[in-house]
């Protein structure tokens, strides 16, 4: 009996270099890094059953993440003003609201405030102004004309960055208001903004901007191509103007964002624009992530941060938010424990939209429970995939979810990319991190976590509207799909551990 050996035509001398790096890479993996079991199963499976190719993937895909290292440069001083803040909040909280407090018109999800105070030291703000934006060409209109109007600062971090039609006109008006003496400061991912192009960097820099990539490379001449760090990806996208006016969601810039690829048709997402004191802690983060870069580009000093970190602005909302990021930095998974303790906590409904599901034990659990619970779970993904692999992966999930009553919607009216969450009827989570294992645990992400009935009933009235335009996924089309489909669900979810 003949049986297929993967290693038959790569000669002798390979195949036994390759056999030993994969047992060193096995053990490796077993024993010292630790990692979690269903990670440590598709990785060994990926590595025997494709040598080679999973040795490159391994190298790239799999390097631990030294956040000492990276965050060598953040300002101690401005860590430690905002882990007081934090501490301080808690405590109150812990030892009972004063009327007067801003906190104490929000003491009915103490608890939700508190536990973001303790697990990444997220400063509650009271009286944020918050708008809902859902249309790509809404979005940049309202951006750029606030851009336009910036006295001061303008500050951006972005994933993907494009010198497409929409992005040349972005990159022309922040040249302008460099020239006008504003102060411009642009934060990209390397990865993700590979077509920005040097020439469009080159103009920036000329005019004075200071734009830099997120975690630069060394190998500056391949590293849109090539990174070590590969799986280690920054998609925040947050905007600060005049440290006043802060955007927070999920558009990048890029034509696809206004509707114009084939390939999309029309982009749903959604973004905030805040006003009020939650800006302050936008600022925060988009000047930590700045001080990551090891350029010499010169930053604002120490001193001029006081302002910044007190959360002085006022404005005449009353959404109460929490600006909480997460990342291979962060010593837990911020942004899924927060959605996990939401999750726990509901008890009438849960509304999640993401182009991306794919759930690791914890979450899934999570939702099981509360449908056998009596929650009611909507959720929306997309219908038509941007990834070979995520589409499959995410019918999976959503269709095991089905069995315990959840309903799920297919988005037919172009590509949904909205990463929002509601729960009951005040709570609500708006920002980059999408739904899935990566967004928890490698990507540097930022989501805001809302207070407010009135923006958990716009973001619900928006689901609603949307479900008019999708087509309901249903557990006989789950349980009848093709062989064929049914392989790609599962291959998919195997290797859902290393998307």
């Amino acid at each position: 009996m003949i049986f297929y050996d993967p290693y038959l035509y790569m000669g002798r001398p390979l195949t036994i270099l390759t056999l030993v790096i994969n047992l060193l890479l096995t053990f490796l993996i077993i024993f010292w890094e630790r990692k979690k079991p269903s990670s440590t199963y598709a990785w060994l499976l990926f590595l025997w059953i494709f040598p080679i190719v999973g040795f490159v993937f391994y190298i790239l895909f799999s390097q631990k993440f030294s956040s000492r290292k990276v965050y060598r440069y953040r300002m101690k001083q401005m860590e430690v003003h905002e882990d007081k803040l934090a501490e301080a909040q808690a405590k109150m909280i812990r030892d009972g609201i004063p009327k007067d407090s801003p906190l104490y018109r929000f003491r009915e999800y103490a608890d939700n405030i508190e536990y973001q105070n303790n697990v990444c030291d997220a400063v509650f703000t009271a009286d944020n102004d918050v708008k809902v934006i859902t249309d790509g060409t809404v979005f940049f209109d309202v951006l750029m004309k606030n851009i336009e109007e910036a006295k001061e600062t303008i500050n951006i971090e972005f994933y993907i960055f494009k010198s497409d039609k929409i992005g040349k006109d972005m990159i022309n008006l922040l040249i302008k208001k460099a020239l006008e003496g504003v102060q411009v400061r642009i934060l990209y991912d390397e990865i993700g903004s590979r077509l920005l192009s040097f020439r469009s960097i080159y103009r920036m820099k000329q005019a004075g901007i200071a734009i830099s990539p997120f975690l630069p490379s060394k190998l500056t001449l391949f590293s849109r191509y090539f990174q070590l760090r590969i799986n280690y990806r920054d998609h925040r996208k947050v905007v600060v103007i005049d440290g006043k006016t802060g955007y927070i969601g999920g558009f990048n810039i890029g034509d696809e964002y206004v509707g114009r690829s084939n390939r999309f048709g029309y982009w749903r997402d959604t973004n905030l624009k805040i006003e009020g004191p939650a800006v302050s802690q936008m600022q925060l983060r988009f000047l930590t992530d700045w001080a990551t870069n090891k350029a010499d580009i010169p930053g604002m000093p120490v001193s001029e941060y006081q302002d910044i970190l007190l959360p002085k602005l006022h404005s005449e909302g009353d959404v109460g938010v929490q600006i909480v990021a997460s990342g291979p930095d962060t010593v837990n998974q911020n942004i899924k424990q927060g959605y996990l303790k939401m999750i726990n906590d509901a008890k009438k409904h849960i509304y999640i939209t993401s182009p991306y599901f794919v759930l690791d034990d914890t979450m899934l659990e999570a939702l099981k429970i509360a449908l056998l619970s009596g929650v009611k779970v909507y959720i929306m993904i997309p219908s038509k995939p941007d990834h070979p692999f995520i589409l499959p992966t995410t019918l999976s999930y959503a269709g095991e979810l089905l069995t315990y009553g959840a309903k799920v919607y297919q988005y037919q009216n172009g590509f949904v990319h909205s990463k929002v969450m509601c729960v009951d009827d005040a709570l609500s989570v708006v920002g980059s991190c999408n739904f899935d294992i990566r967004s928890f645990a490698l990507n540097f992400e930022c989501s805001a976590f809302l207070y407010s009935k009135e923006i958990n009933h716009k973001l619900i009235e928006d689901f609603q509207k949307d479900v008019l335009l999708s087509k309901e996924y249903t557990l006989d089309e789950y349980k009848h799909k093709s062989i064929m489909q049914a392989f790609r669900e599962s291959v998919s979810r195997l290797l859902s551990p290393l998307l």
